[in-house]
């Protein structure tokens, strides 16, 4: 039992158990047992913190299917390990060699050193951001809801924002409240600080409580997550409003500033969030396919987001720029990068767009019959490799072949393509044997 097969197998076992859970009579509104197929969509959904969903969560579920699902985001967000390992430090349990090996290999960290205090921080940001993004949101949804509903709407959305799950208890999304500051503003920086890494958010809180800031140094990983998330974010902004700015069925009915809010959400969701303010299947073929770029680029490592991550994007493309100026070596911030990260960050890239190609094949095949174009067959496998949650609102029509493909990819997307690799095949052995180099063609 590698750290890889623990991971991957933790995170059945919580689908397992989510699926039992959510197909129980008390967790649905109708009377009696829910579909099975529908729950196992549902709870994979939910603890890969993707958002697609068959059903309306918020008439579909009860209260307590709505906690449960809750639930499972929050386990999802956090991931299995670093959950299991929080239960097991409350418990008081022995924290073991392979625990920690776990937790390293499912945090990304280089070291095992500061582990239990890092975990700490992580459950303690979470805790904090929830909370405050929860009193933000309920001066928007008490007044509309009442005090009692406006708590459970405020609660439900923090927590589906800051793991960018994307599940909302509105049939629409947030499509009604595309004009509404408060709710654009307070759900999107919620998104942001989930998927831009705990390491980061750590960082920046040691940097406002040094005692003397001018000597913190903030670590590469943290200049190049927050560099190219400022940068995608601004670009998709401006990339939304040219592209969807005359479309009469998403921006085009808007003025200036409700444009602006709705071009700033999609950026900001497109990354693994999976709200939406305007209408996904109404967007022009431009738009989807913009979407789906931002989606397969996904978030920053050590958050709650999917796709190949902000970094391994920032390593190829420095990687490609050093090699058409001919230098040998790959420079981010007057810091040269090691050859075992570039060759890491075109494994996933690889991986990635394999795993997408395989699954976009078969669902090609599946719903060849139901009339649903290339692109939206595209953009869903998309969306739920990168664990994001948008639809063109294809999903519920799939077949069952094809809800178990989306569920296949929403797994893992989640785990990441190469822990799941990693789990699939036997433990990497280094090379005994060293051959003489020889150069090819290539280009």
């Amino acid at each position: 039992m590698t750290p890889a097969r623990t991971i991957c197998l933790g995170f059945l076992l919580v689908i397992g158990v989510g699926t039992l859970l959510l197909w129980l009579p008390l967790s649905t509104q109708a009377p009696g047992w829910d579909s099975l197929w529908t729950a196992l969509f549902t709870a994979t959904s939910a603890v890969c913190v993707t958002g697609l969903s068959v059903v309306d969560v918020g008439t579909h579920y009860s209260f307590w299917g709505q906690l449960i699902l809750l639930l499972l985001v929050q386990i999802g967000g956090l991931g299995y390990m670093t959950s299991m390992t929080l239960l097991m430090l409350l418990l008081g349990r022995r924290f073991r060699l392979k625990d920690k090996l776990a937790v390293q290999q499912a945090l990304d960290q280089t070291g095992m050193g500061g582990i239990r205090g890092l975990l700490r921080s992580i459950l303690l940001a979470t805790g904090i951001l929830e909370f405050l993004g929860g009193l933000a949101l309920m001066a928007f949804f008490v007044p509309r809801f009442g005090f009692w509903g406006g708590l459970w709407h405020s609660i439900f959305h923090s927590i589906s924002a800051f793991n960018n799950a994307g599940f909302s208890l509105f049939s629409n999304s947030f499509m009604s409240y595309f004009n509404a500051p408060l709710l654009v503003f307070t759900t999107t920086v919620l998104i942001i600080l989930g998927g831009i890494g705990y390491q980061v958010l750590l960082e920046f809180y040691l940097r406002l409580t040094c005692k003397h800031p001018e000597r913190f140094t903030f670590s590469l990983n943290t200049k190049v997550v927050v560099s190219t998330t400022l940068v995608l974010l601004g670009v998709g902004t401006v990339a939304f409003w040219l592209i969807e700015g005359n479309n009469p069925d998403t921006l085009g009915r808007m003025n200036l500033g409700e444009q602006f809010l709705a071009a700033w959400f999609q950026s900001v969701t497109t990354r693994t969030a999976g709200f939406n303010t305007i209408d996904i299947g109404k967007m022009t073929a431009t738009g989807l396919f913009f979407t789906i770029v931002l989606m397969f680029i996904g978030a920053s490592p050590g958050g709650t987001g999917g796709g190949i991550k902000t970094t391994t994007l920032r390593v190829l493309l420095r990687a490609t720029r050093a090699i058409l100026r001919g230098h040998e070596e790959v420079i981010i911030y007057e810091r040269e990068i090691p050859p075992i990260l570039i060759y890491k960050a075109i494994a996933v890239l690889v991986g990635s767009m394999s795993l997408v190609l395989l699954m976009l094949t078969l669902i090609s095949i599946t719903e060849a019959e139901h009339g649903f174009t290339f692109l939206q067959l595209f953009f869903e496998v998309v969306s739920a490799f990168a664990t994001v949650g948008l639809s063109t609102g294809i999903t519920g029509g799939l077949t069952l072949s094809g809800k178990l493909l989306i569920i296949l990819t929403m797994y893992a997307g989640r785990v990441g393509v190469l822990l799941l690799m990693a789990a699939l095949f036997r433990e990497p052995r280094p090379l005994r044997t060293h051959y003489p180099e020889e150069t090819f063609l290539v280009g």
